[in-house]
């Protein structure tokens, strides 16, 4: 158990637990931003004329001017899926008909190779046995 020491105090003397504040969080969590909070801020961001009205909504919403500006290339992108939070992880990749097809072939031919070397084999014993 940590212990914190008074100030003015030896340590020996005395020594008090210390207690955590529970103002600040043990792991901090990623923020994470819902399609609408985002076409909600462009909006409020294009509409804004005055000098100074986008830094005071930035600083309003606790948002950095590169968060606005990766949001504003995803919406010219036409990346509507951009604004959506994005699922983390490995992506899923869909089974293309040809590769299937490309895998059966490739275990045929082994199987073809593989009677191919014992019909080589066979054909070698009659010939040695011939002599």
């Amino acid at each position: 158990m940590d212990t914190c020491i008074q100030r003015n105090e030896r340590p020996a003397l005395r020594a008090v637990p210390c207690v955590p504040d529970p103002e600040v969080l043990e792991r901090p969590m990623r923020r994470t931003y819902t399609a609408d909070y985002k076409l909600k801020i462009l909006k409020e961001a294009d509409a804004a004329v005055e000098p100074g009205e986008i830094g005071a909504l930035l600083r309003r919403e606790g948002l950095y001017s590169s968060t606005l500006g990766n949001w504003r290339r995803q919406r010219e992108r036409g990346e509507l899926a951009g604004l959506r939070p994005k699922k983390r992880g490995p992506k899923s990749l869909k089974d293309n008909p040809l590769a299937r097809k490309v895998r059966e072939l490739e275990v045929e031919n082994r199987r073809l190779q593989k009677r191919l070397k014992h019909a080589e084999l066979i054909l070698d014993i009659q010939k040695k046995f011939q002599r």
